[in-house]
């Protein structure tokens, strides 16, 4: 049998996919653990400076868990990791969804746990297994209300509506609409872009921004002043750089 999950360098990047097409990209038990084999990689490569998750055959990112095959996932339900992988854990870098065709249920909590998502034109997006009792457990109750906001959030976990790339990006959910068959091409784009900023500072405001939402102001901010110390040198050199008239017209990821 070939490997559910495929690992790849390309780049600054660690390429991701979910590699069972004729099951939509769907996740049972020896998926959930080569995803978390594939993130532990991410994490331990220094050079990877950011993860791209996607699907492969054009067709699905990820339909979510095997329904046909959720005895394989019983073990996983409580552990520290999550059901699908790795949906209970932080990763220390930036990581990016490549989403082209359907994103559901469990698969929607796997791209909701990455920084950005990027999504082809035709795109479906939702959680349709409010219709089978099947519940949220890879984060998606956490996530989407932290993403998108409380309100659209209930919207489509009670619901478990679909919804198109269109509607999806104006309610905040996606980052950036492609062409067809390019999700994966402009998230390698926007992972070169990220992988060439200075990593100390731009990875601290990440640490902070994760970590202090939900905390009240004052902590928020006590909690970004921290990081200032650590990263003090760096800033110095950057604003340096700067002055110098290096990297003024420069385009960021995403331009």
């Amino acid at each position: 049998m070939p490997d559910p999950v495929r690992y790849e360098r390309v780049g600054a990047a660690a390429v991701v996919t979910i590699d069972r097409p004729d099951r939509r990209n769907a996740v049972d038990g020896a998926t959930a653990e080569a995803l978390r084999d594939a993130y532990g990689r991410f994490e331990a490569d220094d050079a990877a400076r950011v993860m791209v998750l996607t699907g492969a055959g054009g067709i699905a990112f990820c339909a979510g868990a095997d329904l046909k095959d959720t005895a394989s996932m019983a073990g996983r339900l409580t552990g520290r990791d999550g059901p699908l992988g790795f949906t209970r854990l932080t990763p220390s870098k930036p990581t990016i969804a490549a989403i082209d065709g359907w994103c559901l249920a469990g698969g929607l909590e796997l791209a909701l746990w990455c920084d950005l998502r990027i999504a082809t034109e035709a795109s479906t997006l939702g959680f349709p297994e409010r219709r089978w009792g099947v519940p949220l457990i890879d984060g998606g109750t956490q996530r989407l209300p932290r993403i998108v906001g409380l309100g659209r959030a209930l919207d489509l976990i009670l619901s478990g509506r679909l919804i198109d790339a269109a509607e999806a990006r104006a309610m905040g959910l996606l980052t950036e609409i492609v062409a067809a068959a390019t999700a994966l091409d402009r998230a390698l784009e926007w992972a070169e872009g990220l992988a060439a900023f200075p990593q100390e500072t731009m990875l601290a405001d990440r640490r902070a921004a994760i970590a202090g939402l939900g905390l009240p102001l004052d902590e928020g901010l006590a909690l970004e002043a921290a990081a200032g110390p650590a990263v003090f040198a760096a800033a110095q050199a950057g604003a340096a750089r700067f002055a110098a008239g290096e990297g003024r017209g420069g385009a960021g990821a995403g331009v």
